[in-house]
């Protein structure tokens, strides 16, 4: 299996499955002498585990099974400080149920990747999904919280939450209430409308969607690699390379199709010699590189695949495939918004890591 590495300069591969021993990743490129604390990279792996709560009441988005997700730094750091060398971190899992999915070994799963795997491999790993499981992300939130040790260094913030689920929109942007709900949305009043529709969901079996937005605060002018390599290009990669999310788009997205060019083009004025934007229907990307503005982005997040309806499919009899009924079992999220809110960010930092160090070859600076 190829496609298991992400960047060029800053560079993440992960490895593991949901069911497997471990997960883990090995981060090459980071230059040395950043500090890197192993309770940061923990505090982001304990914002994206399951089992979590909200401070509301029990999150009604997320599944049961208990992770503890402890980081292990293998190599890479002495005395805090990175050392040039390979970073590698390992999370071990703790409370497979492999059990659960024993009635789909020779059934697929709708929604899932069960028929792709099964079409390109010839067999696949069916506890849990394997590789295509969410629970790989947590590998690359590991990864990108050592990303945001390094982008920190250039005043770059990354905050992603969830502004819309199960149909409900949040009204306001208050990031201050963002940890405070169990949906990580930037509005209380309307996370609680969110978490009842979720609830009920759940109480029928069912799942939500949802849509998350990432503010870049910080992030200096000039980063991004033309023509193929935008930097708008590299966070589409990075976004859709997330198994639940099936679209993106930045500042006025699709809303700028329906607008004109006087009305959608950033005017600027100068201030102290400076160019400053008037208004940001960009999200803080220009021909694919960074304009100096906030970097605004949404991902559409789509429902959880794992119901507890029953669902028609097909399944392996023999060497043939007849038509079945498939009802799953276990423990799963009913919508996956709040714990992708972490992995958005860290797939972001990882993309900027990548292009700060990418920058410093592209213009002679001595």
């Amino acid at each position: 299996m190829s496609g298991n590495s992400f960047g060029s300069v800053f560079r993440v591969t992960t490895f593991g499955e949901s069911h497997g021993a471990a997960l883990g990743c090995v981060i090459d490129g980071c230059p040395a002498g950043v500090k890197i604390d192993r309770d940061f990279i923990q505090a982001a792996l304990n914002r994206r585990r399951p089992g979590a709560w909200g401070e509301q009441g029990l999150n009604a988005s997320v599944t049961a099974r208990k992770e503890a997700d402890e980081v292990e730094i293998l190599s890479g750091l002495f005395e805090g400080r990175s050392t040039g060398t390979p970073i590698s971190l390992l999370i071990r899992n703790t409370s497979q149920h492999s059990k659960d999915y024993s009635n789909i070994a020779a059934s697929y799963r709708p929604g899932h990747a069960d028929f792709t795997y099964d079409a390109k491999y010839g067999f696949r790993d069916y506890r849990g999904g394997g590789r295509s499981s969410g629970r790989e992300t947590a590998a690359r939130v590991a990864a990108g919280a050592v990303a945001a040790c390094l982008t920190s260094l250039s005043g770059i913030k990354v905050t992603a939450y969830t502004i819309e689920a199960a149909g409900i929109k949040a009204e306001k942007r208050d990031l201050s209430q963002i940890e405070k709900n169990p949906l990580r949305a930037p509005d209380g009043d309307s996370a609680l409308k969110m978490n009842e529709a979720i609830e009920k969901l759940r109480s029928e079996g069912d799942s939500a969607g949802g849509i998350i937005e990432c503010l870049v605060e910080g992030c200096p002018a000039g980063l991004g690699e033309p023509v193929f390599d935008k930097l708008d290009a590299l966070l589409a990669h990075a976004m859709l390379s997330i198994g639940a999310v099936k679209g993106i788009e930045f500042g006025d997205g699709f809303e700028a199709a329906r607008s004109t060019g006087s009305t959608n083009n950033d005017a600027m004025h100068a201030e102290n010699g400076a160019p400053v934007f008037d208004t940001n229907h960009a999200g803080g990307i220009l021909g694919g590189i960074s304009n100096g503005n906030k970097i605004i982005f949404r991902v559409a997040v789509k429902p959880v695949p794992s119901i507890f309806k029953p669902q028609n499919t097909v399944r392996h009899e023999g060497d043939s495939l007849v038509s079945s009924q498939l009802q799953i079992q276990g423990r799963h999220d009913v919508c996956l918004c709040p714990r992708i809110v972490p992995v958005i960010e860290a797939m972001a930092q990882l993309v900027l890591a990548d292009l700060l160090l990418q920058n410093r070859s592209s213009k002679v600076d001595f």
